[in-house]
């Protein structure tokens, strides 16, 4: 995971979600739009604007998304949560980000497992 400044408060940040598990623990479908809980110590602020360079599973093209962070979990957050961030899709994304996630988690999306957000 990298992370580069582009002057003000945005942000590139490259993920990769390898397997179905992560991707179940880091997807937020509650979120309008979707978005993902991003493990990291870089320090980010509500509403900070993100160019967020997704790479899903074993696919070769990274998926290209606008987001805004829209929950940070600090360290030392009450009950051993992971530190980061979690983002929220642009409506310039159409929701392609949000289709591709549950086009994988078919079926894991109405599990009662425990995730890094909720």
């Amino acid at each position: 995971m990298e992370t580069a400044s582009l002057g003000g408060q945005q942000r590139i940040l490259s993920f990769a979600i390898r397997d179905k598990n992560a991707l179940y623990q880091a997807f937020m479908p509650f979120v309008d739009n979707g978005g993902l809980f991003i493990p990291t110590t870089k320090r980010y602020q509500l509403g900070d604007e993100i160019f967020l360079l997704l790479q899903l599973m074993e696919e070769p093209d990274r998926i290209p998304v606008a987001a805004k962070v829209v929950w940070v979990t600090p360290p030392g957050a009450e009950g051993n949560r992971v530190v980061g961030v979690g983002v929220q899709f642009n409506e310039q994304d159409k929701g392609m980000a949000r289709d591709k996630i549950e086009q994988y988690l078919v079926g894991a999306l109405s599990s009662e497992r425990p995730t890094h957000t909720m």
